[in-house]
This record gives C-alpha cells, structure tokens and sequence, in this order.
C-alpha cells in the first residue's frame, strides 16, 4: 500500500499541499485527478521520494520512501516531462536502469522491441516527444517494478500506441500484481482502467473512494414533471420540458423515489468520471462560466 499522511509541502509562501491524505491499495490501478495547479504533480514527487515534506508522512508498504535507495528500486516512474542524458541512446539507458534496478528484465527489453520499435543505437534526444514517451515505457516496465507512477503517461502519443501502452500496464498488474497510480487529464480514458480515483484542490484531497462507489452514489436524472422533494440535488439544467439533474444517492433509492411522484417521464442514469469531476469540483466554486464575447 502506498499513503501520504497529513503532508504539507510549501515552495515560499505558496501552500502547494495542505495536509494531503492519501492512499492507494495495492495492486490498484489509482487515477489521481483535479484541475491545473492542484498539486498533483508535487504530490507525485513526494510519492516517488524526489520532495522531503514540510510535515506528514509518505510510506511504501510501512516503509518511509524518501532517501530510502532500497524501497525506490521497487518505484517505477514516467514523469510528464521526460529527460534523459542528452547523448544517451536507449541500449545506453538500458544499462543505466540495469544499474539501478535489481529486478530489470533483459528479455522483456527484447520482446518490448517488437512494440515499441525505436532504434537502440539513436540518441534519444533525436527521438519526437511521443517516442521519448515510448522509450520511457520500454525502459520503465523492464524495470518490473511493484509500483508505477505515471504523470500525463499518454500525453504525445498517437492513439493505437496509447491503447498499447495501456494494454501492457493491465497486463502487467493482472500478472505481477502491480500498483499504478496514473495522474491524467484525460478522464474518460482513466475511466477504462481505474478502479480507484481521488480528486485533489487546491493541495486538498477533496473525494477519494473506489469508482464503482463514486459512480454509486451520485446519478443523472432526466425527468419531465415536477421533481420530486427531498432529493440532494447537485446541478439542475432544462432543455424544454426536460430536466437534467445530477443526484447524489443510488440508483435504486433515486428511482424509487421519483416512480412514487408518478412523473410523465423520468430516466435515472450513471455519472462518467469527468461528470463526478465536474460537479464535485463545482461545489468549491470550479464550474463552467458563461462568458459573453
């Protein structure tokens, strides 16, 4: 299990997490999400032991991860902004991550060569940004590590070699039992392959539960009549005689409850991910505004 405790990390006077709890069960596929500047990318530098906290704590399995050699050898890492020494070339980085990492896998690195097809002898600084992304991947999967962290793993490449990439990351969690904690902007593609997701603001974790429960407990009812009294509603639109209304409460409940009104028509339906994200970011003020230009 990999958590963040009460964490609290300032750059000057900024407050760039404020007591971040957080936690991802092992042998999840995690979607960490929340709009630009919540703190998602510092909250993965301190998972993956590169920020000391101002307070909290950050542990792998129980054990601490920053300045911890021994427990950062089981991280893998694909941050948003790749880097790699500028003359390097990918079977020189091969032997780099082999120094690094006990469990590097040699002959997964040759099988990854029918995927992934990058040359080995070519400076990987030549390479356009998705094949330094593919590169990343081919070098950071061999490394079998028990947990991965990617930031924006998709982002510059096209997308057959996006469903690739995501192929071979549930196949390597349905077989080695890994943990995966994906940070991305890209909602319905996460809604595919997590099982767990937390929403972040402002350096706050603001909702953290498995999907199956988030999507659970809030629904859309589509309705023409009067809406019945006593439900929670979140956010109410009409379109005509029609009314959009995200509830929250189960699917069952809600359904009961408007049948008993009797309404001309009504319709109770699931939330996706970018939905749950939009209306719960909206009570802290985060929701579309209209504009006239």
């Amino acid at each position: 299990m990999l958590e963040m405790k009460h964490v609290t990390k300032t750059f000057g006077n900024f407050k760039a997490l404020d007591d971040l709890t957080l936690t991802v069960p092992q042998g999840a596929v995690y979607g960490l999400v929340g709009p630009n500047g919540a703190g998602k990318s510092t909250a993965i530098r301190h998972m993956t032991g590169i920020y000391r906290p101002d307070s909290g704590g950050i542990t792998l399995e129980g054990l601490p991860i920053y300045e911890n050699p021994n427990v950062k050898t089981t991280i893998g890492y694909i941050p948003d902004d790749i880097f790699y020494y500028p003359s390097a070339t990918l079977e020189e980085m091969r032997k780099f991550y082999r120094g690094l990492y006990p469990k590097f896998d040699d002959e997964l690195f040759e099988r990854l060569q029918e995927v992934f097809q990058l040359p080995r002898k070519s400076p990987i600084r030549r390479f356009s940004k998705g094949m330094q992304k593919q590169a990343a991947f081919h070098l950071t999967i061999c490394c079998r590590p028990e947990v991965l962290i990617l930031d924006e793993p998709v982002d510059g490449l096209d997308p057959v070699m996006r469903r690739q990439v995501m192929s071979l990351i549930l196949a390597d969690v349905a077989e080695h039992g890994t943990t995966v904690l994906i940070s991305s902007h890209n909602l319905r593609e996460l809604e595919d392959v997590c099982d767990h997701v937390g929403i972040m603001d402002h350096g706050k974790m603001l909702l953290e539960r498995s999907l199956a429960d988030m999507q659970g407990s809030t629904v859309k009812l589509q309705i023409v009549g009067e809406v019945p009294e006593g439900l929670d509603i979140l956010h109410e639109s009409a379109s005509g005689r029609l009314k959009t209304l995200v509830v929250r409460g189960g699917a069952v409940e809600v359904t009961e409850r408007v049948a008993a009104s009797k309404p001309s028509y009504f319709d109770v339906l699931p939330l996706s991910l970018e939905e749950i994200f939009i209306y719960e970011l909206g009570g802290v003020n985060y929701e579309v505004k209209n504009i006239i230009l």
